[in-house]
C-alpha cells in the first residue's frame, strides 16, 4: 500500500537478538578496548606502503592510540578541544580520532584537497587548538593560515618527508608524540583508561562539516549515541561480522566513510585498509579484495568509464561477445540473483556468460569477493546501477545525510528497485510534509550545528523531526522515491514536472559525460551544460585520428559535439517514455570549455553540483542556452591548485539535440505526469 504525504513509516525489518558489544562500550575508545580484549590477535587495520600491506591487530591498535593520547595530554589537548585531522586515509589518522575522544576532545576531520582559505574557515569556525596532519602538503597549507587562526597552537605530521628544515618550534612529528606518551604513561599508569572511563554516549564524539551544496558549511556534532547505535543498525542490517574487509579511500571528513570505515568496524571488529595513494586505488581494490564496498556514483561512473575505454579498444571478437553477454545479464542478471522467475535459456546463457564476462570483469574491477555494495551520497542513473547489479553484485542504494548519521533509508537484499532507495533504516520513521518534503526520526539525529542555532532550529522541528530538504515520495512498496533537492525540483513553463538531478544522472550514464548541469524551471523547454570527460573521450578522439592539445581544444571539436549530441538524443529517447518527464527532454546543449571544479565552487567537496552558483556564474550562458544563438565568445576565471588565477577565452558552440514525441496517448501522459507532481 503506498503511504501518502502527511503519514508516517517506520522500519519493520527485526534486529537480531546478538549483541555486536556490551552494554558498557558506549564510545569508540571503549569499543577499541573491547575489541583488543575480544579479538586482539586479528586484523584491524592495514595500509599499502612502498609496495607492501603491513598490518597492525586490534591490540597493536590499542597500543597505538594509547601512546598517541598519552602524547597528547602531555601537549595540552584537553576535554572539549579540538582536533582538526588532514590528510588522505592513514590508519594513524583514524588512531588520531580515537586518541582524542580518549580525552574527551573532538576530532574535526577536514577534506585533504580543500584549498588553504576553505580550511581556514573550519579551523576557524571550529575553534582549532591542535592539529594532525598526513604530510608536507597538508602542513604546508595549515602553517600558511596560522597567522589568521591566532588558535592554533601545535601541527603535528606523520610524515616527515620535506619537513627536516621547517620550524620545529610549531610543529611536532607523530613518532615523538608517541614516545613522550609512552614515557608519561611509564610515571602514571592508568591514567588514559580513568579518562576514557569519563567517556559517555552522550558526549559529542565528532564535528563532520557538511558539504555546502546550497550554502556555507555548519559543523554537524553527531554524539556516540548517534554513530554508535546507527552502526550496530547498519551492521546488523547487512550482517557484518569480524571476517568482512573494506578499502577506505573516500575523504574523512565525509560521513560516510565515518560510519563505514570507521563506526561500522569499531562495532563489528573487522579490517579496514587504506591505500597507497588515490592513484593507487583501483590496483589496490584489485589487490585486497574487499567483501564490502561503499562508494558514490561518480566511483562507479569512472569505473565503467574504464570498462567501456577497454572494450573499445578491444578486438571484434572479444567487444561483440562482450555486449551480447551484456544483453543477457541484463534481461536476467538482477532477476537471478533476487530469485525471480527467469527462462532456462536465459539461466544457461547467463551461466556461460558469468564464467566467459561478468567474473572476469567483476576480477578486473577487484569485485570478485564484494559480499554488500552500497552506493549513496547523490542519486545513482537507473542504468548504471542495474550495470553492475546484472553482474552478479549485490549493489544496494541507501540514502542518508551528515544530519542522520548516515542512515535514513536502505535496501534490503532482494528487494532492491533501481528507482527508489527502500524503506526506511531500522528505527529510523520517514514522513512526508504535504509539498513532498521528506523529514526524519533516528538515533543517528545529529545534536546540533555548532555556533548555529538559527540553522539547528530550521533543520530540526521542535518534536524532533529533521527536514532533508529533499524531495520524494513512497511507492506502492513502501519504499521511498527521491525526486531532487525540494528547491531544485520545479515546472516548466507549461506545467511539466522538472527534475534536474533526474536527468543530468542519466546524461552521466555515458561514459564521455563526466558532468552534467540541466536548467529549465519556469522556461519553455530544458537546456544542459556538459562537462566531456577527458579520459574517455580523449581516447575515443585518439583513436580516429583527432587533433587536440588540451581539454579546451577536444571539448571544441566539432565530432566531440556529434558525438555528445548523439548520447543526448538516447537520453531524450528513454525521457520519452516516462509520462513524468517527458517533457524534459534536452533541446539545446553547450560544451563548457573547463570542467566544473570544486576549487572553483562550482562542485562541493564530494563532488555534487552547486547548482544555484553555476547559474549565477554562467548566467551568460545560460541565457544564450535559451536564445536563437548557435555560439558565445566568453571569458572564465579559473584558480589553480596552488591559488593562482588564470582566464579562459574562446567561443562556445551552443548545439541542438533531436527530441522525441511523447509514447502513449498525449491525455494518458498528461493525466500520469500530474499524478507525479501531486505525490511529490
Amino acid at each position: 500500500m503506498a503511504i501518502s504525504p502527511g503519514t508516517t513509516a517506520t522500519a519493520n525489518a527485526p534486529l537480531t537478538e546478538a549483541g555486536y558489544r556490551p552494554a558498557w562500550a558506549d564510545t569508540f575508545p571503549k569499543l577499541l578496548r573491547f575489541q583488543a580484549m575480544a579479538r586482539g590477535e586479528r586484523a584491524a587495520s592495514r595500509e599499502k606502503t612502498y609496495g607492501i600491506w603491513q598490518s597492525w591487530t586490534w591490540g597493536q591498535v590499542a597500543g597505538n592510540v594509547h601512546d598517541l593520547a598519552c602524547g597528547l595530554h602531555v601537549m595540552g589537548l584537553g576535554r572539549g578541544d579540538k582536533i582538526a585531522i588532514v590528510g588522505d586515509n592513514r590508519p594513524r589518522l583514524y588512531w588520531t580520532m580515537v586518541a582524542a575522544q580518549s580525552l574527551g576532545a573532538v576530532p574535526v576531520p577536514v577534506y585533504q584537497d580543500a584549498v588553504a582559505e576553505e580550511m581556514r574557515f573550519v579551523l576557524d569556525h571550529a575553534e582549532i587548538r591542535f592539529a594532525v596532519a598526513e604530510d608536507q602538503e597538508q602542513v604546508d597549507k595549515l602553517l600558511e593560515i596560522k597567522p589568521r587562526c591566532p588558535l592554533l597552537e601545535h601541527i603535528v605530521y606523520e610524515d616527515p618527508r620535506g619537513l627536516r628544515h621547517y620550524d620545529h618550534a610549531v610543529l611536532s612529528s607523530y613518532d615523538q608524540v608517541q614516545q613522550n606518551g609512552r614515557d608519561f604513561a611509564a610515571g602514571n599508569p592508568g591514567f588514559l583508561e580513568q579518562e576514557v572511563d569519563k567517556g559517555k554516549g552522550s558526549d559529542v564524539a565528532v564535528m563532520l562539516y557538511t558539504s555546502g551544496t546550497t550554502g556555507q558549511s555548519k559543523g554537524c556534532m553527531l554524539s556516540f549515541d548517534n554513530l554508535v547505535i546507527t552502526a550496530e543498525n547498519g551492521a546488523r542490517f547487512d550482517r557484518l561480522t569480524a571476517d568482512d574487509e573494506v578499502l577506505a579511500y573516500l575523504p574523512m571528513a565525509w560521513v560516510g566513510d565515518h560510519i563505514f570505515s570507521f563506526a561500522e568496524a569499531y562495532v563489528a571488529g573487522f579490517c579496514v585498509a587504506c591505500p597507497e595513494s588515490g592513484a593507487t586505488v583501483l590496483n589496490d581494490l584489485r589487490e585486497l579484495g574487499p567483501t564490502f564496498f561503499f562508494a558514490p556514483p561518480r566511483i562507479f561512473e569512472n569505473l565503467l568509464t574504464t570498462v567501456m575505454i577497454r572494450m573499445e579498444d578491444a578486438g571484434a571478437l572479444k567487444r561483440g561477445m562482450f555486449h551480447f553477454f551484456m544483453r543477457v545479464a541484463r534481461r536476467s542478471g538482477s532477476r537471478i540473483m533476487d530469485g525471480q522467475p527467469v527462462s532456462l535459456t536465459d539461466r544457461l546463457l547467463y551461466a556461460l556468460g558469468r564464467y566467459l564476462v561478468y567474473e572476469p570483469l567483476k576480477n578486473t574491477l577487484g569485485f570478485s569477493r564484494v559480499r554488500i555494495c552500497y552506493t549513496a551520497g547523490e542519486a545513482i542513473g537507473p542504468d548504471m546501477f542495474e550495470f553492475y547489479r546484472s553482474l552478479g553484485m549485490n549493489m544496494k542504494q541507501l540514502y542518508g545525510s551528515t544530519e542522520a548519521s548516515v542512515f535514513i533509508a536502505m535496501q534490503a537484499d532482494g528487494q532492491v528497485k533501481r528507482d527508489t532507495v527502500g524503506p526506511p533504516a531500522p528505527q529510523v520513521e520517514i514522513k512526508l510534509t504535504e509539498d513532498g518534503e521528506v523529514l526524519f526520526k533516528s538515533p543517528g539525529v545529529f545534536l546540533e550545528y555548532y555556533k548555529n542555532p538559527q540553522a539547528t532550529a530550521e533543520t530540526k522541528t521542535a518534536d524532533g523531526w529533521v527536514r532533508t530538504g529533499d524531495a520524494g515520495y513512497f511507492d506502492a512498496d513502501g519504499q521511498l522515491k527521491i525526486i531532487d533537492r525540494a528547491k531544485d525540483v520545479g515546472k516548466l513553463k507549461d506545467g511539466s514536472l522538472f527534475a534536474p538531478k533526474y536527468i543530468e544522472n542519466k546524461l552521466k550514464f555515458f561514459p564521455n559525460i563526466r558532468e552534467a548541469v540541466a536548467f529549465g524551471a519556469g522556461r519553455d523547454h530544458v537546456c544542459a551544460f556538459i562537462n566531456i570527460d577527458m579520459t574517455a573521450v580523449g581516447d575515443w578522439a585518439e583513436r580516429r585520428n583527432i587533433p587536440y592539445g588540451s581539454y579546451q581544444e577536444l571539448a571544441a571539436r566539432p565530432e566531440v559535439y556529434d558525438l555528445i549530441r548523439g548520447n543526448i538524443e538516447e537520453v531524450n529517447r528513454d525521457l520519452a517514455k516516462d509520462a513524468h518527464m517527458s517533457s524534459s527532454q534536452v533541446r539545446r546543449f553547450l560544451i563548457l570549455p573547463k570542467e566544473l571544479d570544486a576549487d572553483d565552487g562550482e562542485l562541493t567537496r564530494t563532488r555534487k553540483v552547486r547548482r544555484r552558483f553555476i547559474g549565477e556564474r554562467y548566467e551568460t550562458l545560460v541565457e544564450a542556452l535559451f536564445s536563437e544563438r548557435d555560439h558565445i565568445d566568453m571569458q572564465m576565471e579559473v584558480r589553480y591548485e596552488d591559488g593562482r588565477t588564470g582566464a579562459i577565452r574562446g567561443r562556445v558552440r551552443i548545439d541542438q539535440a533531436k527530441t522525441f514525441a511523447p509514447e502513449g496517448k498525449p491525455e494518458a501522459a498528461a493525466a500520469a505526469a500530474a499524478g507525479g507532481r501531486k505525490a511529490a
